[in-house]
């Protein structure tokens, strides 16, 4: 069975940093590429940053230069380092492996709120 769990989240000024992790069993990050997804309310969900198996990353434009995400495969936790946080990143953060065994996945999100 393979489940996502996101922890990090929290309240934060404007220009603070914060740090998601999402701890995955039952699917291995070194051979699958896995994302970050955000979801203001009112909005569509938005990948926001993906990994893939040889770590190769990408990012919106939003968050390049402030967001950084990566993984450890031996402890097979993903991370999204966000720093310089603006009131716009508010949002449920969701890590999402699109593709094991044929079926997508997601964790439970995060949420992650940025006052000016």
């Amino acid at each position: 069975q393979v489940r996502l769990v996101e922890s990090g989240g929290g309240s934060v000024q404007a220009g603070e940093s914060l740090r998601l992790s999402c701890k995955v069993s039952g699917a291995l990050l070194r051979i699958n590429s896995m994302g970050w997804y955000r979801q203001a309310p009112g909005n569509r969900r938005e990948l926001v940053a993906k990994i893939t198996s040889a770590g190769d990353t990408n990012y919106i434009d939003a968050v390049k230069g402030r967001f950084t995400i990566s993984k450890d495969n031996i402890k097979n936790v993903a991370y999204l380092q966000m720093n310089g946080l603006k009131p716009e990143d508010t949002a449920v953060y969701y890590c999402n492996i699109p593709n094991w065994r044929g079926a997508n996945f997601w964790g439970q999100g995060t949420q992650v709120t940025v006052s000016s």
